[in-house]
């Protein structure tokens, strides 16, 4: 049986500028990735059927035989795995008028199923956590820590802390993985569960509060505050205050500032001192940027801080306002307050933007990922080149100059 998760087309577009670069279901939230999430529960191989351009990172894998075929926005628990597996071939699970699964004879009937829809259906029973927002990351993300720690603990022995100077609170709620280092920090998970994954370290003076995943790898710095439903990226490190935020893999925020209600893709770095608003002083509700919708969006929420989507970076000192979207490839610097949407591959600040011309976006992110040893291969390069030509549109001073590879300041 092979599982192949999908990317809704109603909810894909809405998670930009996350899915720029990755499927819907390769999004983390909580400990794992919700592909990870599937993985685990299934206990088998999973693939993706996502957009063209990252199909080639992303594979579908065989495409014949018998498939279940599983929306990628949905993250599973056990009472939606036994539905899933109860479906008969030529069955679809929905919630309402959304897919969740679907159960076909022939995973080469994918095309049809989306064409011409499907006959036998049944209506999942009991509330589905869906992904359809970016801000339903952060929101979902103390929950579904609480989960994904049932999920990878059942059954089995934490290491122990081992640092007679370390602190802890509420130790039955602590799991540490194999190679974990810790000195002088305290862990509380009196709240919520706090998982360490495999060769992570918490350095001196580091508060780590739960719900809390550091993933494989990470860094805690000296000093740390992580207030709880935080998620901490495999291979991310992490410094200063932090609350209810997400980093997804390979990023850093190794300084004092605060990051708080926000999403953070791979390959970002935060300057020292970069401070996030989650809260307007008005205590309206935030409003963000929408790529699907081509305009300001708003979510509803009190607190929601920034969205920066992969390979962007801002220098020290960066003030972002509530609610800022920062596409993909974007160079944040100077004094003040940049604009709340900073389209992809932008190159400046407060006073103006110009276009972060690919060539040199491409460089740094060589630069970049040589450092953690990995390559910025041709399949990587056709990635951030079509996210490129596909955010053109936003660039709005090459519409001004008439001329879209001419970079042109807004002053």
């Amino acid at each position: 049986m092979h599982i192949l998760l999908f990317d809704d087309p109603a909810i894909q577009p809405n998670l930009l500028p996350f899915t720029f670069t990755r499927p819907v279901a390769a999004l983390r939230c909580g400990i794992l990735t919700i592909a990870e999430k599937w993985q685990h529960h299934l206990q088998q191989p999973v693939h993706y059927l996502t957009q063209p351009h990252l199909r080639e990172k992303f594979p579908a894998g065989p495409t014949e035989g018998p498939a279940l075929v599983i929306n990628g926005a949905v993250c599973p628990d056990e009472k939606l795995i036994e539905q899933v597996q109860a479906l008969q071939p030529g069955e679809a699970l929905l919630s309402e008028e959304l897919l969740v699964a679907a159960y076909l004879p022939d995973a080469s009937e994918v095309a049809e199923l989306i064409q011409d829809g499907y006959r036998d259906v049944r209506q999942a029973k009991g509330s589905l956590t869906i992904i359809s927002q970016p801000w339903h990351l952060f929101q979902q993300n103390g929950a579904q820590i609480r989960q994904d720690f049932a999920l990878l603990t059942k059954g089995r022995q934490s290491q122990p802390v081992n640092d007679a100077h370390t602190i802890v609170y509420g130790a039955e709620n602590i799991f540490i993985e194999e190679g974990v280092k810790i000195r002088a920090a305290i862990l509380n998970a009196e709240d919520g569960p706090i998982y360490l994954g495999k060769d992570v370290q918490v350095h001196e003076g580091a508060i780590l509060k739960g719900p809390l995943a550091v993933c494989e790898a990470a860094h805690v710095n000296v000093g740390a505050k992580l207030r709880g439903d935080n998620t901490v990226g495999p291979y991310c490190r992490v410094g200063g205050e932090m609350a209810n935020s997400i980093l997804m893999a390979y990023s850093n925020k190794g300084h004092e500032g605060y990051l708080g209600n926000s999403v953070v893709g791979q390959w970002c770095n935060l300057g020292a001192d970069t401070n996030t608003s989650n809260l307007k002083n008005n205590y309206a509700p935030v409003k963000i940027w929408s790529h699907a919708a081509g305009r300001f969006v708003n979510t509803g929420l009190q607190f929601c801080g920034l969205m920066m989507g992969d390979h962007s970076k801002c220098a020290i000192n960066t003030m972002f306002n509530t609610g800022t979207v920062v596409g993909v490839g974007a160079n944040i610097f100077g004094a003040g307050f940049p604009r709340n949407f900073v389209p992809s591959f932008s190159w400046g600040g407060s006073s103006g933007f110009e276009t972060f011309r690919l060539p040199k976006a491409g460089e740094v992110a060589e630069r970049v990922m040589s450092r953690r040893n990995l390559p910025y291969d041709q399949t990587e390069q056709d990635i951030m080149a079509y996210v490129y030509e596909a955010t053109a549109k936003d660039r709005v001073w090459e519409r001004a100059a008439g001329n879209s590879t001419a970079p042109i300041v807004i002053e």
